[in-house]
């Protein structure tokens, strides 16, 4: 007969997971759960919070609400169609053919889409500004005529940028489709007889067909969401889209109720957005019955292959090529828009920027410290509620994912009004500090961060954690010194994927920074108030450089390489 003795047995200890993890709910709610209920009090009371629909009657009946209203319906709506256009064609000729140069495009895309949209405002100002643009004066200087040829400051102009900066959306969604189709399916057709063009109308375009209106609706949430693009362009102008009519509401003396009531229809057609995007995606899989099947088979384009290529890099002129080109100049030319040479070269805008501007050490390092908080603590929370979901740890953990998932549609100017009225009242005043600015871009940024990991998670048999229990760990101890381990390579990802996220984030950072609290986004939006293009230039090249080096860090991990740049938000 065997004894059991007290040293036999595992000493208990304290397991704070539950109580942790149930902090970690609560902050949840509080993280986003209270800036929408402030949002939604606001737009629904007057100035004496008593109920109202006098500010949705307001909206919905003065010109000065529905011309915003229609001009951001008819910009998003054209920006969705022109990137189909141009996005749809690219994705097949780098999926399903033989172009050359496949790789390259693919990386020249993931250019266009890492960079911020309002820096792509900008440099296309220095190229098409309708009296000092470069492209303007190379016309005027070789057929001598006076009118410019292109006029960013329009309609048109506004609707141009904003598609050179969107359609990369609906590449990616396209391509992976195709890439992932089975060639099977091709390959039978035209053993049945099928010429090229049939084989694509009755196969591959329908197989295709979710994936392509889901980037469309992506599209045209992006465009109808964006602050930056608009603020530049279309301020001077002399028109307003929804997200600069917010935002003016702020302007003194501000309107807070109207700007609320302002808000709610765009989160109301983004959660559609979504809803209907997520449903395309969604039924994707009906399409293909299980099993192994091969890659798709290239098709061969014979002399058509470089002209497909030139195709591509025409398209690629737009967002990449035209704009850094004209921000290298603006960097080391003494005047922006004047053609730089080797003569007059010179590195008297980056010795201004970072030695006499004295706006720049306060957004570098406000953006540095935003940067890497909300990376760190984005990244734990990520990882924390990943893991309750997919291990289903407690019992809300549905309502958890939930809140994880609930931020991506909110734009976020609206995030940014909802957070203002949250937080300048008692009892937490947090405007003014960088604490605010640290919920929003925590705010914006969790849903990517929490759909990697939970991906990440999915892959680690639960089996390791549980022998870990069984050996007198807590569930926090196993998932600190088992799990996390396992996942340094999507937590390291991750990481990186939010600290770029906060570098390019403008349109909440524009309603809730101050003097103190300037980041470089923020920065860059003034100095083009200002008029001061080379400066912008030399931190735009600035911010893309520190991007593109962690772009480039992230594709080395082999969890994440050739995709990362469809994870990141922008703005």
């Amino acid at each position: 007969m065997t004894t059991v003795t007290t040293a036999d047995t595992p000493k208990r200890r304290l397991d704070l997971t539950r109580p942790v993890l149930w902090l970690f709910a609560a902050f949840m709610i509080v993280l986003i759960v209270l800036p929408l209920s402030w949002l939604v009090v606001f737009a629904f009371t007057d100035k004496a919070r008593r109920p109202t629909l006098q500010n949705f009657v307001t909206l919905f009946t003065d010109p000065a609400f529905l011309d915003p209203l229609m001009t951001t319906a008819i910009i998003a709506t054209t920006s969705a169609t022109i990137c189909c256009l141009v996005a749809a064609p690219i994705g097949w000729l780098v999926s399903r053919t033989d172009m050359p140069g496949r790789q390259i495009i693919r990386a020249l895309v993931t250019a266009s889409f890492v960079t911020p949209p309002f820096l792509g405002a900008v440099a296309w100002e220095l190229l098409a500004a309708p009296n000092s643009g470069m492209l303007n004066q190379l016309y005027r200087y070789l057929t001598g005529a006076e009118d410019p040829l292109f006029d960013i400051y329009s309609l048109t102009g506004l609707i141009f940028v904003i598609s050179c900066y969107t359609f990369p959306f609906v590449f990616v969604l396209v391509a992976n489709a195709l890439d992932n189709m089975p060639g099977e399916l091709e390959d039978a057709s035209a053993i049945l007889g099928g010429k090229a063009w049939t084989t694509a109308r009755r196969v591959t375009i329908p197989l295709a067909l979710p994936a392509l209106v889901a980037g469309a609706l992506i599209a045209f949430l992006q465009a109808m969401t964006l602050f930056g693009s608009p603020a530049i362009l279309a301020l001077p102008a002399g028109f307003h889209t929804m997200t600069t009519k917010i935002w003016s509401l702020f302007q003194y003396p501000p309107k807070l109720e109207l700007a609320a009531a302002a808000a709610v229809p765009l989160l109301l057609l983004t959660i559609l957005l979504l809803q209907g995007q997520k449903f395309l995606l969604g039924r994707r899989g009906f399409s293909v019955v299980g099993g192994k099947y091969g890659a798709p088979r290239p098709i061969e384009m014979g002399g058509w292959r470089w002209a497909a290529l030139a195709f591509c890099l025409l398209v690629l002129l737009n967002p990449v090529f035209l704009p850094y080109f004209a921000l290298l100049n603006a960097a080391f030319s003494p005047n922006a828009t004047t053609l730089v040479t080797p003569s007059t070269a010179t590195l008297h805008n980056v010795v201004f920027v970072f030695t006499e501007l004295s706006s720049t050490q306060l957004a570098l390092k406000n953006t540095v410290i935003l940067g890497a908080s909300t990376a760190t603590v984005g990244t734990i929370l990520a990882l924390v509620v990943a893991y309750v979901t997919t291990r289903r740890v407690i019992a809300s953990h549905r309502l958890l994912g939930f809140l994880a998932t609930a931020p991506v549609a909110v734009p976020g100017i609206v995030l940014g009004v909802g957070l203002f009225l949250s937080y300048t009242r008692p009892p937490f005043v947090l405007y003014g500090t960088l604490w605010i600015l640290l919920l929003a871009f925590l705010t914006i940024n969790l849903p990517s961060a929490y759909q990697q990991l939970q991906a990440a998670f999915a892959t680690i048999h639960p089996e390791l954690e549980d022998a870990s229990r069984i050996l007198g760990a807590t569930r926090l101890q196993a998932l600190r010194q088992i799990t996390a381990p396992l996942l340094r390579t999507g937590v390291i990802a991750t990481w990186c994927f939010i600290f770029i996220g906060v570098m390019r984030e403008l349109s909440a950072a524009i309603v809730l920074f101050t003097s103190q609290t300037k980041v470089l986004s923020v920065l860059i939006y003034d100095l083009n108030e200002s008029g001061d293009l080379a400066a912008i230039a030399v931190l735009g090249i600035a911010m893309l450089v520190i991007t593109f080096t962690v772009v480039l860090a992230v594709n080395r991990i082999p969890m994440f390489g050739g995709g990362a740049g469809a994870r990141l938000r922008n703005s």
